[in-house]
């Protein structure tokens, strides 16, 4: 078998991505903003209509550009803050997108729209570029809206209007207006490259705006910088990241960025696999966020600046419902000296007593955090280190916090106090863990009589209190508690109910509550099960009948996971990367089945061959012996035997080769 797939200097990583996917109508909610690794900066194109971040790609009127978003996220997304535009004076009508000038590569972004101006943007971590390039000269007006806002916009105030560095500080609802997130801007404006020591006017909804004279070829460009701590951080945040660099220097210094990232997995397959495979951990790779100046402060989740030490990062932007189960242990495995900044970001949260979702003074948007402690409890078992015994305590006092009141809410406050038991136990709290551990078994009892034997309310969304899913759905939530679901149901009557579950159309693939299901027939030693609808998922057309709220009258059918922009399924958010994440996993044949025990499901891989940096000079190679839909008869790591189709995070890190094997 040859090695993975040699990359010219044209067809790096990054180049293979493409940010267009899922940025159609309802299908991903993402964008093809210009954005850096982990970056808050998110600059990229608002358009009318719109989808949560902001763009469609199927609309043709540009409103402007704004500076962040949020990541294939619900409700109606965050973001939009700080939007610009530029036309010409008295021009009139919607300004028009010219779809064929249009491109995005990771960092970058550009389009010609409103009769030929041409747009450019690059992104760093807290940083952005946004130039325009006049095609005839005459009178423009160049406008900075500070209320436009994808959530509820709740205060906005311009600390200068001097060209040479505007200021604004800036509230807005975090996702769902569940909270709020507070945000400074500090942005430099130049044309031609040089200051032009003007004031801009703020009238009406304190819409800021220049009116300039421009030839044929000039550039006006707009450098901002972000800041969760005040104006003068964002001014620094500017300087020291952009300084005088060019658009272009910085465009190719976040494409090597982007290549360190993407370039940890090497791959074998076509360039439309390779494509698909990278714009997705592109995603992956977006999320959380890094929000320290240069200095290291910050501000935490109540508003109080802090300092990060020296070689560490604070990060926000949390989705922790929709992605603990496969973007964080994705980190895990793929970013493990990030992850453990991460880790400790999460266990400053529960300082003052974390909230579920967001709290009044975050220092950027987010969406939600429950499940901290299962993230932390995974990546702790992975031998990230962090403050482990604050957070345990953090955890505990967490747990009286908990919803418990619907059947969904017992279970996944179960799973916490799971995951309180089993830390305690690591760190040698025997009593705690004894006392968490029954505590998380409480939900059993409900289990056996709601979930046990669905009922005649069994497909229904949003039953019994529901949270965007169904009985059946939920059935299977307890993935922590697997062994006594198995023992309580028995095996075989087991497996037969997971067929049921598949044969009878009741998964759902456009939301996570049961996006684990299809694993677990290896783990009740049905390898092939597995296998098979794995394969189908990642490759065929199938029926999507649920949206968050119901069941479609008619269900979509169409690829889950697509190299287009649909991108998605019908109503599939992407959810800070805990779909791409899932589609990761499952073309590297692993799945993290219960997160917060440090194994993997092993599974037939969709490359015949994929490598992994470790670090350290430690590669994982993942290799694939006969066909992609082939039976699965044998998985192997460094020639041992793997008979239950499971492998140790531990043996994965000491490198070598995982052979799995399909005739």
């Amino acid at each position: 078998m040859g090695s993975p797939a040699a990359l010219t200097a044209q067809e790096t990583p990054a180049d293979l991505v493409d940010p267009f996917v899922g940025t159609l109508a309802d299908f991903g909610q993402l964008s093809p903003a210009a954005v850096a690794p982990f970056g808050m900066m998110q600059l990229g194109p608002d358009t009318s209509p719109a989808n949560h971040a902001g763009y469609d790609h199927a609309a043709t009127t540009l409103l402007g550009f704004s500076h962040t978003r949020g990541v294939g996220v619900g409700c109606g997304g965050a973001g939009g803050d700080l939007m610009i535009s530029l036309r010409y004076a008295g021009a009139s009508g919607p300004a028009l997108i010219d779809k064929r000038s249009e491109t995005a590569r990771p960092g970058i972004y550009r389009v010609r729209y409103d009769g030929g101006i041409l747009a450019e943007m690059v992104a760093t971590r807290g940083a952005g570029v946004l130039r325009f390039t006049l095609p005839r000269a005459g009178a423009v007006d160049l406008r900075i809206d500070p209320r436009h806002s994808y959530s509820k916009r709740l205060a906005a105030s311009w600390a200068s209007l001097a060209s040479d560095d505007v200021r604004a500080d800036l509230v807005a609802g975090t996702v769902c207006d569940q909270g709020a997130y507070h945000l400074h801007s500090a942005s430099r404006i130049l044309v031609n490259g040089r200051p032009i020591h003007q004031t801009l006017t703020a009238g009406a909804e304190d819409l800021a705006t220049l009116h300039l004279t421009g030839k044929a070829g000039d550039a006006i460009e707009i450098r901002t910088g972000l800041s969760t701590v005040d104006g003068r951080g964002a001014a620094s945040v500017r300087e020291t990241e952009l300084d005088n660099r060019p658009l272009a220097t910085v465009a190719t210094e976040t494409r090597a960025a982007w290549n360190r990232i993407l370039g940890r997995v090497a791959l074998s397959g076509s360039q439309d696999q390779r494509a698909l495979f990278y714009t997705s951990l592109y995603r992956v790779m977006e999320t959380p966020v890094a929000i320290d100046d240069p200095d290291g402060r910050h501000r935490d989740n109540e508003s109080i600046v802090e300092t990060s030490p020296k070689g560490r990062t604070r990060y926000a932007n949390w989705s922790l419902w929709d992605n603990y189960r496969t973007q964080m242990p994705l980190l895990a495995l793929l970013q493990p000296e990030r992850s453990a900044d991460i880790a400790q970001s999460l266990v400053a949260l529960y300082a003052g007593g974390k909230a579920q979702w967001s709290t009044p003074r975050e220092p950027f948007l987010t969406v939600r955090t429950e499940h901290a402690g299962i993230a932390l409890l995974d990546m702790h078992r992975k031998g990230i280190a962090f403050d482990a015994d604050a957070a345990l305590a953090g955890m505990v006092a967490d747990s009286d916090t908990l919803k418990r009141a619907t059947p969904d809410e017992q279970i996944e406050a179960a799973y916490d106090d799971w995951a309180t038991a089993e830390l305690a136990r690591d760190l040698g709290r025997t009593d705690l863990a004894r006392a968490f551990t029954a505590k998380a078994q409480s939900y059993r009892p409900m289990w056996r009589s709601v979930f046990q034997t669905p009922g005649v309310d069994g497909d229904v969304v949003k039953a019994r209190g529901l949270y965007q899913g169904t009985l059946w759905q939920y059935r299977w939530a307890p993935i922590f508690d697997l062994p006594w679901m198995t023992a309580t149901v028995g095996r075989e009557r087991m497996l037969g109910e997971l067929h049921h579950f598949f044969d009878a159309g009741l998964f759902n693939m456009t939301n996570e509550p049961d996006i684990q299901v299809p694993w677990m027939f290896a783990a009740l030693g049905q390898p092939q099960a597995s296998a098979d609808l794995i394969h189908t998922i990642l490759t065929k057309p199938i029926a999507h009948p649920y949206t968050n709220s119901g069941k479609l009258p008619v269900p979509f059918v169409g690829r889950s996971f697509a190299l287009s922009p649909q991108g998605f399924a019908d109503g599939m958010d992407d959810d800070a990367g805990g779909m791409t994440a899932w589609y990761v996993f499952a073309t590297l044949g692993l799945y993290p089945l219960v997160p917060g025990e440090p194994w993997y499901i092993v599974t037939t891989p969709a490359f015949a061959r994929s490598s992994i940096d470790l670090g350290n000079g430690r590669t994982l190679t993942i290799q694939r012996s006969g066909r992609e839909n082939g039976r699965i008869t044998r998985a192997s790591l460094n020639g041992r035997p793997l008979p239950n189709f499971r492998v140790q995070h531990a043996d994965l890190l000491i490198g070598g080769t995982l052979e799995v094997t399909a005739r």
